[in-house]
């Protein structure tokens, strides 16, 4: 296989809407589209007519990375490999999207979660280079999380599941019952954009910085972080999608973790220097495209 001159195909899968790029890395997007998520025939349609025209542009694709919404299987010895799993998405549980792509080229191709494509790309460009355990957490239409374990993104039986962790919610404080239409008032039941705009009657970036909305908000994500800390041990989190990415949103969300670990893990990273730990994504809004460009690009070393 020629992989001197290789150009990756990206593909991030979003519950709203799929952007797709081709190129090789932050300083090298050569072609870029995005449009809403309907149906998984329209949509990957769109995708596959778009990797198409770019072809007669600038060549062909050496591998395709496809960093999508779940719940969906990411293991290609399982006989569902490539399928989006039972999903509140209306019309996409048992869609099997790689099918879709390998069928239209005949690359190789690497198929995760969007957060997982997500930490990938901020290990190969952005806040975690150099590091071998990290989280990426997005907080915004949904909750998702992905980890890098030891060198590895982490699968294990299907892949992580971040956001429907169970968190405290007192009713009293917080009346609202969540919107997760699995468990109700789990982590993104309560803490999503979803939910905010749900209880509130209005969208998070509405609301002003002083709003007891923030309050409640760090809270909910700091209980998860907390537990995410005493879990898996990460040398550092990364908090990113529309909410997470809030200024006004990541002191607060910093403090209140450091408060609920309450000294019991001993390192000066917690204890002294938190906002070195929990931060955000250094590749901004773009974590996501360039982590799918990121898994062709281990996709392509894997078969040379």
């Amino acid at each position: 296989m020629k992989t001197n001159n290789p150009l990756y195909g990206a593909i991030e899968g979003g519950g709203t809407k799929f952007v797709c790029a081709i190129g090789t890395g932050p300083n090298d997007i050569r072609a870029e589209a995005r449009f809403p998520t309907t149906t998984p025939e329209e949509t990957m349609g769109q995708a596959l007519d778009f990797f198409k025209q770019q072809e007669e542009n600038f060549g062909e694709l050496t591998a395709i990375g496809f960093a999508c919404f779940g719940p969906l299987d990411p293991n290609p010895a399982s006989p569902t490999y490539g399928h989006i799993l039972p999903t509140p998405k209306p019309g996409w549980s048992h869609a099997d999207v790689v099918c879709m792509v390998s069928s239209a080229f005949d690359i190789p191709i690497a198929f995760d979660t969007d957060v997982n494509g997500a930490a990938l790309g901020e290990w190969r460009w952005g806040k975690a280079q150099g590091l071998k355990t990290f989280i990426y957490l997005t907080v915004g239409t949904g909750v998702g999380g992905g980890a890098y374990v030891e060198g590895n993104l982490l699968h294990g039986l299907i892949h992580p599941e971040m956001g429907h962790i169970t968190v405290k919610h007192d009713m009293g404080k917080d009346p609202f019952e969540g919107i997760c239409p699995f468990h109700g008032d789990c982590l993104e039941g309560l803490a999503s954009g979803v939910a905010i705009e749900k209880r509130w009657g209005q969208r998070g970036g509405t609301l002003p910085q002083d709003h007891s909305a923030w309050d409640l908000e760090a809270d909910y994500i700091a209980q998860a972080l907390a537990n995410y800390s005493l879990t898996l041990s990460p040398q550092r989190i990364i908090v990113g999608g529309g909410v997470g990415s809030l200024p006004h949103l990541m002191p607060k969300v910093q403090t209140k973790t450091r408060d609920y670990l309450n000294g019991y893990i001993q390192s000066p990273v917690i204890l002294e220097n938190i906002e070195s730990y929990i931060v955000s994504p250094g590749l901004g809004n773009r974590s996501g495209i360039l982590g799918a460009i990121a898994l062709a690009e281990q996709a392509l070393q894997a078969q040379s």
